[in-house]
Parts: C-alpha cells; sequence; structure tokens
C-alpha cells in the first residue's frame, strides 16, 4: 500500500520565508469526502493535475495519487463538493527532510500551515522556530475539511 507519514503545524512566524523555494500555485478540489476517505483533484501551476485518493486517519495514512488529463480535471471541478481550496506550496530545506508550506488564498487567507514528510513513524526530528502548534491530530487542519467548512479553525 501507498502510503504517506506527515506531521502538520501552524505556523509562529514568517521566518521561512529566507530558506523557501519559489513555490507552486494549487487549486484543488474534493469529489468526495468522509471520515477515513477523501479524492481530491489538483491542478499544479496550470499546467498538470493529479487525482489522488487519501485513506485512514492521523499521522500514516494510505495515498494513491495518478496524473489526470488537465482539461478532464477542469471540467470534473463542476461536480466538486465544497469549495475550491487555492493555496501557493513553497518548500523549505530541513536537513534530509522538506517542511512544505501551504500559504492559503481565496476563502481560506490568511491560514498558513506546514507540513513534513517523514520516512518512518518514529523518526526524529529538530524541529525549526518558525513552526508554532502541531495540528497532525486536529481534523479541522485537513483539506478536505477545510474545502468543506463554513469558518476557519483558529489558526
Amino acid at each position: 500500500m501507498a502510503s504517506e507519514i506527515e506531521r502538520k503545524f501552524l505556523m509562529r512566524d514568517d521566518s521561512w520565508r529566507a530558506s523557501a523555494d519559489a513555490g507552486r500555485s494549487f487549486r484543488q478540489f474534493y469529489l468526495a469526502a468522509r471520515e477515513g476517505l477523501n479524492v481530491r483533484l489538483r491542478i499544479v501551476d496550470e499546467r498538470e493535475a493529479r487525482l489522488t485518493v487519501k485513506t485512514g486517519t492521523g499521522i500514516r495514512r494510505g495515498e494513491y495519487e495518478y496524473g489526470v488529463p488537465l482539461e478532464d480535471a477542469r471540467e470534473l471541478e463542476a461536480a466538486r463538493i465544497g469549495r475550491v481550496v487555492e493555496k501557493r506550496r513553497f518548500r523549505v530545506p530541513l536537513g534530509a527532510l522538506c517542511v512544505e508550506v501551504d500559504v492559503f488564498s481565496a476563502a481560506l487567507a490568511p491560514l498558513v500551515l506546514a507540513e513534513i514528510e517523514l520516512p518512518d513513524d518514529g523518526h526524529a526530528i529538530d524541529l525549526p522556530p518558525y513552526l508554532g502548534r502541531e495540528v497532525t491530530g486536529d481534523p479541522r487542519y485537513t483539506n478536505a475539511a477545510l474545502a468543506l467548512a463554513e469558518a476557519l479553525p483558529p489558526h
């Protein structure tokens, strides 16, 4: 089974920007979402589209991703549930790992979240000072929940 192991954090400050790349633009929406399963379509930089199916909850989840023709993704947006999630993702090096910082726009601004994908469940990391409160176990901070929420969670 394909899986991802990730931790998620609110941001304490903007000091991460000094080490970040130029970022990529994401426009994503959900075709299905329920506890333990969501199906997302993501358009990246208006050049490519990916369909992702995520299963499970918590720090380790199943993740299956497939390329989709860009025009198909644009047409499927009409079948979405919830809002379109718009964000810019920046990558910040953290030793052998990477912090992915999502700066949300449109209805989800000014939310900023960071994710760190880990090679295994017990992988120890020294957290950089720009990371704030960990929200890994808080379902309000999943992208699917943000797409379906009436209001932003605390940030």
